[in-house]
This record gives C-alpha cells, sequence and structure tokens, in this order.
C-alpha cells in the first residue's frame, strides 16, 4: 500500500474511532512528512484524501483539522468496512467448503456473544 494510503487510511481510522475529536488540530503537513522521513507531497496528497471525503478541513496559514462528524458519512465507512469484512469471510468460508447456512451460523452465535 502506498505511504499516502497508509497515512491516509491511519488518520480515517482514528478520526472514525473518536481517537481524534472534532475540531482538533492535526500535525502540519510538513511537519508530519519531516516526522515520518517522507516527502511533504506525500503527506499532502494524504491529506488532501481526507479533505476532499470530508473528513477534515483546512484554515488557511493555521493548518488542518478534524472535521465535524458528519454522521452519515461515518455510517456509510463503517458499512464499506462490513462490507469488506463479509468479502473475506465469504471467501475464506469458500476455501473451508462451509454452506451458507455454516456461516450465518457462525455469525448468529457470534452476534449471542
Amino acid at each position: 500500500m502506498p505511504i499516502y494510503d497508509q497515512i491516509y487510511e491511519q488518520i480515517k481510522s482514528q478520526i472514525i474511532s473518536g481517537e481524534l475529536s472534532e475540531n482538533e488540530m492535526l500535525p502540519s503537513i510538513r511537519g508530519l512528512a519531516k516526522d515520518l522521513k517522507i516527502s511533504f507531497i506525500t503527506t499532502k496528497r494524504s491529506y488532501e484524501k481526507l479533505e476532499s471525503e470530508g473528513f477534515i478541513y483546512t484554515v488557511r496559514a493555521k493548518g488542518c483539522y478534524v472535521a465535524p462528524k458528519n454522521v452519515e458519512l461515518l455510517r456509510e465507512e463503517n458499512l464499506k468496512q462490513i462490507e469488506e469484512h463479509i468479502d473475506e469471510i465469504i471467501r475464506l468460508s469458500k476455501s473451508c467448503r462451509l454452506s451458507g447456512e455454516e456461516v450465518l451460523e457462525m455469525v448468529k452465535f457470534a452476534l449471542e456473544e
């Protein structure tokens, strides 16, 4: 996975989990690049992607901040992650030759715990 995607995913995950709070200032693009010993263009690309998707906002000459949480955006992100996990479950279940009923039984059991 490219470095800019790793940065993007890590910050996005911290925002979704609440580890980063609304309006919390993020490290500067140049500061983060220096800390990670990478090009500032790489961190800039990550921040631009986060901003375009509504996770952060930029205040000119001040920095980048965590955007107020958009409940629908967070719900969509969580649904997307669930679908990715379901795809992985299906792939693994096929490799083990589990039936759909067996997979559903496992899911129901997990939900009961």
